[in-house]
């Protein structure tokens, strides 16, 4: 739809990795270019924003989409964030001013489901922030990089990051935030693989033993 968007972060060290996770190999793809290809599958490629280092190494990527770089690195995802939503705040993209949320994701996860991304942008609402959250035991924590954020929220992204508050748990008690307990995705996502980050070479064996196409 044309008054949706995504961000995808690709710009972290990888250091668990220990080698680029965006160039990492996935079937006929690298990483970074079948996350791209999946979210284009729910929003415009001439929507989506990538937000690498300075200086970064990236794959061939569709024409349509648009490469920008964190103003301030090794500030986390908020900083990632800031730097995606300022695409669709400056004109930078045609028909910009349609877009009204993104979903924002990190490269590092090949086995994304497309309708996970549709589910979340059907139930951002009149919310200003739609975000899976996670209840274990007694531990809880959200999915800043699969949530959907309106593009209005970079005023208060920016203003926590000049008082260095990079948290996204900040961003999220600072705006009409609807948390989505991980279990109402099972229906769209029933192994939440959407949700399986790539963080070591383990985690992308395993994910390279669940590829599908």
């Amino acid at each position: 739809m044309n008054n949706q968007g995504a961000i995808v972060l690709c710009g972290g060290k990888s250091t668990r990795m220990g080698t680029p996770k965006a160039l990492l190999p996935f079937g006929e793809e690298v990483m970074l270019q079948r996350v791209v290809r999946l979210v284009g599958e729910v929003v415009p490629p001439k929507n989506i924003v990538v937000v690498a280092a300075v200086g970064q190494e990236l794959p061939g990527l569709p024409n349509e989409v648009t490469i920008t770089h964190d103003e301030n690195p090794e500030r986390g995802p908020l900083e990632g964030l800031a730097a995606g939503l300022r695409c669709f705040d400056s004109g930078r993209l045609s028909d910009k001013s349609q877009v009204g949320s993104v979903y924002a994701t990190s490269c590092d996860v090949p086995l994304l489901v497309p309708a996970f991304v549709e589910r979340i942008f059907s139930l951002l609402g009149d919310h200003d922030i739609a975000v899976p959250k996670e209840e274990a035991g007694s531990k809880h924590y959200h999915h800043p990089l699969a949530a959907v954020y309106r593009t209005s929220v970079l005023s208060k992204v920016e203003a926590l990051l000049a008082a260095d508050r990079l948290r996204p748990f900040f961003l999220f008690e600072e705006c009409d935030t609807r948390e989505i307990p991980v279990k109402q995705l099972r229906e769209v996502d029933p192994e939440l693989r959407s949700l399986m980050n790539c963080n070591t070479p383990e985690d992308y064996e395993v994910a390279l033993s669940l590829m599908t196409l």
